[in-house]
């Protein structure tokens, strides 16, 4: 199964369709964000999931001290940037997957905010988002065969492997 979805052309087609659908729900979500009326402004939600976080059913133990944690002593007093870094991501996630521009990684990139916000307790579409990116990261280039990466992956390969055997010199001169 696995070698169908990262090699086979019917495949690709299908990661096709579902990664312009996810690349479309990302960038219109940072794309309001960016463009809405008011400044995107990361402080309330913030205080919400910090005020009522994700609890252990039927007692008040915290599920994700950590990310609380995270959230007090750096999301918070580093709101300015998360104000840049939320809609900005989401934009260029979602632009990278609907041009099939280097689709792993901006896949990664969505699943990791689908997580994070999970985190904070936001359910909405997040649950959605990540079982359809796991299935185009588990597709590999696959999933941007008809994209971007089609062009680019080889130059990048190419450029890995000289850069990989100028450090391969370097240790053997040692």
């Amino acid at each position: 199964m696995m070698k169908w979805v990262r090699e086979n052309n019917y495949a690709a087609i299908l990661l096709t369709i579902i990664r312009l659908y996810v690349g479309w729900e990302w960038m219109i979500a940072g794309w309001h964000k960016i463009t809405g009326d008011k400044a995107f402004d990361a402080a309330g939600y913030l205080k919400g999931a910090i005020a009522k976080p994700v609890l252990e059913s039927g007692t008040t133990d915290l599920v994700y001290a950590n990310y609380v944690a995270f959230l007090k002593n750096v999301a918070l007093p580093h709101v300015g940037w998360f104000n840049v870094l939320v809609p900005w991501g989401e934009l260029l996630v979602g632009v990278g997957l609907l041009l099939g521009a280097l689709t792993t990684a901006a896949i990664f990139f969505g699943l990791l905010m689908n997580f994070m916000y999970m985190f904070a307790g936001t359910v909405s579409s997040n649950p959605w988002l990540v079982l359809l990116g796991f299935i185009i990261i588990a597709a590999g280039a696959n999933a941007g065969k008809f994209g971007v990466d089609h062009m680019i992956l080889p130059y990048l390969h190419r450029w890995f492997d000289k850069l990989l055997e100028v450090c391969h010199l370097k240790t053997k001169l040692r």
